[in-house]
């Protein structure tokens, strides 16, 4: 459905912080208040690159998760702002009010819910070992007593961990420096998104996939656990996108491939039953 939102008028408002005074601060959506931190903008941390989720840099930034935010932002007429920030950090930052939401192909888990709330699903992934071209290594199973690559704070690196029987996990602050530790021999392979493994493959060449891991995690926009305001109008904003179309075109133009339904008819009320 499509939401009827109005653009408030500017000149009528004062741009506030976080917390702000003035109770006509924040409006969107009609009138409803949506907390944000600057009126009429919709800040967002991403931790980029991470392709094909986040390509470039803000503000000249691209890729599926942006694109949808941006959808996203269109529908409750807001203007996105992006802000590269680490991983490691990103819920936590955005649960301390730094950012409204943050768009970094983050997966919903138990753990993760007790910093911040996500929204509804808009992305359904699988993990991948890769390796270098002629590798010994086939699948997790000959993990034994290698060195395996990861990003910091990411459900790969809790793979890796939990299991296979690598001597060690090592994490690097992005997913592409994780990448080329391996090729420069640092680690033996890495447990990756598998979009991530396979951007990998076609754009820098001489890795290949060894095995892609089913683990069918979803991924959601995470946003402060006190504001339930702007993840409901997230919701029925990413539930148009998912009802004219739109993430069904973005999944073909980034994966070649259709939207599961538990993308499309997914809700995280659903993952936390």
């Amino acid at each position: 459905m499509v939401l009827g939102f109005v653009v408030v008028l500017a000149g009528a408002l004062v741009a506030a912080g976080c917390g702000g005074d003035d109770d006509d601060d924040d409006l969107a959506g009609g009138g409803e208040d949506l907390g944000l931190i600057t009126d009429g903008t919709l800040s967002v941390g991403t931790d980029t690159p991470f392709p094909p989720f986040e390509i470039g840099q803000p503000p000249n930034i691209s890729g599926y998760d942006i694109d949808v935010m941006n959808g996203i932002a269109e529908q409750l007429d807001l203007t996105p702002e992006y802000t590269d920030t680490g991983f490691g950090t990103i819920f936590r930052d955005t649960a301390n009010g730094q950012f409204d939401a943050a768009a970094a192909a983050s997966t919903i888990t138990p753990g993760r819910e007790r910093t911040v709330d996500f929204t509804d699903p808009y992305y359904e992934a699988q993990q991948a070992l890769l390796v270098e071209e002629g590798s010994d290594i086939a699948s997790v199973d000959d993990l034994g007593g290698a060195i395996v690559g990861s990003q910091d704070g990411t459900t790969g690196e809790t793979y890796a961990n939990d299991e296979t029987d690598a001597s060690e996990v090592r994490g690097f602050p992005e997913g592409p420096n994780a990448i080329s530790a391996m090729v420069t021999g640092q680690v033996d392979a890495v447990i990756i998104d598998q979009p991530v493994a396979a951007d990998a493959v076609e754009k820098q060449g001489g890795v290949e996939i060894a095995e892609e891991i089913t683990t069918n995690e979803l991924y959601g926009f995470p946003v402060a656990p006190d504001n339930d305001a702007l993840r409901e109008a997230m919701n029925e904003a990413l539930a148009t996108l998912k009802d004219d179309g739109t993430i069904d075109e973005l999944y073909e133009e980034y994966f070649a491939t259709a939207p599961p339904a538990t993308v499309l008819e997914g809700t995280n009320e659903d993952l936390t039953e």
